[in-house]
């Protein structure tokens, strides 16, 4: 049957969607979309039909997503004990949240992204592709390639696990009543800030986070530290190799 161009082109606002609330960065999400459309022309003759085109790049995205996430990890996560943890306490009676304030931080666009972001990837991608995309379980299903009992448990416990991360955390929002950006927003930003690349807006609101954030100067400090300390590794007594400079120069000199 094979994928047409049109077919192609028509799905990339769906895609870019996922992969934006799948890595939360702007510049990686659009890697991650290029990455994907790359990947689909090289498998387009491969293409049947057994599955809507929307399915079946949203499972080449998934798939990308996963392995490069996992070769990012310097050692195994047990996610599943934090999936377990979860559904421990809604297992347990006693449980319950404050639905105002759930509903009301699922409200604020920020706070629902990053407790989102939270989630195991296998939940993360299963709630956003069912309930943001509209996919159907089955179709869930296809893209995880995972039987629909366990995609249908995914959904369950990923919508378990973002009730209760919106739920939690009470005291720490009381700490930054008031203080500008959510923490990944200013940590994302401290290399630019460090370089000097900030608009003198954005330097101030970064300044105003880390001046009334309890957890972020701790990061900022130690990123600072490690920085410097890099710099002292700079030898500025170090002699190039005459063997190296020479194919520095053959390589200048070649057409």
């Amino acid at each position: 049957m094979g994928l047409t161009d049109e077919q192609l082109v028509a799905e990339l606002p769906g895609l870019l969607r996922y992969a934006r609330l799948l890595t939360r960065d702007a510049q990686s999400a659009e890697d991650l979309v290029q990455e994907t459309v790359v990947r689909a022309l090289e498998r387009a003759a491969q293409f049947r039909g057994d599955a809507s085109v929307a399915t079946w790049m949203h499972r080449i995205m998934f798939t990308r997503f996963v392995d490069a996430t996992r070769a990012r990890l310097p050692e195994p996560v047990d996610e599943e004990a934090l999936v377990d943890a979860v559904e421990a306490d809604w297992r347990d009676d006693a449980y319950t949240v404050t639905a105002e304030v759930v509903l009301e931080r699922a409200e604020r666009r920020e706070e629902l992204l990053d407790a989102l972001l939270r989630l195991p990837v296998p939940y993360r991608t299963a709630i956003v592709l069912h309930d943001v995309e509209g996919l159907t379980a089955s179709a869930v299903a296809e893209v995880q390639q995972v039987s629909l009992s366990a995609v249908k448990q995914r959904i369950r416990r990923g919508r378990e696990m973002l009730v209760s991360a919106l739920a939690g955390g009470a005291e720490r929002r009381a700490a930054l009543a008031g203080v500008p950006l959510n923490c990944w927003d200013a940590r994302s930003r401290i290399d630019d800030y460090l370089s000097g690349e900030l608009e003198v807006a954005e330097r101030r609101r970064l300044e105003q986070h880390l001046a009334g954030c309890p957890t972020c100067p701790a990061l900022y400090a130690s990123i600072v530290g490690v920085r410097t300390a890099l710099g002292g590794l700079r030898d500025p007594d170090s002699v190039i190799p005459a063997r190296l400079a020479e194919r520095v120069r053959a390589a200048l000199a070649a057409p």
